[in-house]
């Protein structure tokens, strides 16, 4: 099967399927940095990285929303001196859909350059 990073994101409305445990399980092994946090009874996927510097990490900010804006998906993102936290999940169904582990997977990828 093809990379995560490499997959569509497929446009979601509110009565698309959250993704289960099994299938939440599977994603994972493809982006074993991420982990699972529940804000507000929802799941989302979050990660920090970090930098040597503010100026890197809003360069990578930057990169991130611009990936974001050509797949209509969008995380937070929070920006500090040398660490972002980018988190994921998808709005409409309020938690976790495969499109945020394709974009997960994108994320690393952008920090991976």
């Amino acid at each position: 099967m093809e990379p995560l990073s490499k997959q569509n994101c497929i446009p979601c409305t509110g009565n698309a399927a959250k993704v289960t445990e099994e299938e939440m399980n599977e994603l994972l092994k493809e982006i074993p940095q991420w982990q699972v946090k529940e804000v507000s009874e929802e799941l989302h996927l979050e990660r920090a990285y970090k930098f040597p510097d503010f100026q890197k990490a809003l360069a990578f900010t930057q990169q991130v929303g611009e990936s974001a804006e050509q797949a209509g998906h969008h995380p937070a993102i929070l920006t500090e001196w040398g660490k972002v936290t980018v988190s994921w999940w998808t709005h409409a169904i309020n938690g976790l859909h495969r499109n945020d582990f394709i974009m997960a997977a994108r994320t690393d990828d952008l920090a991976a350059q």
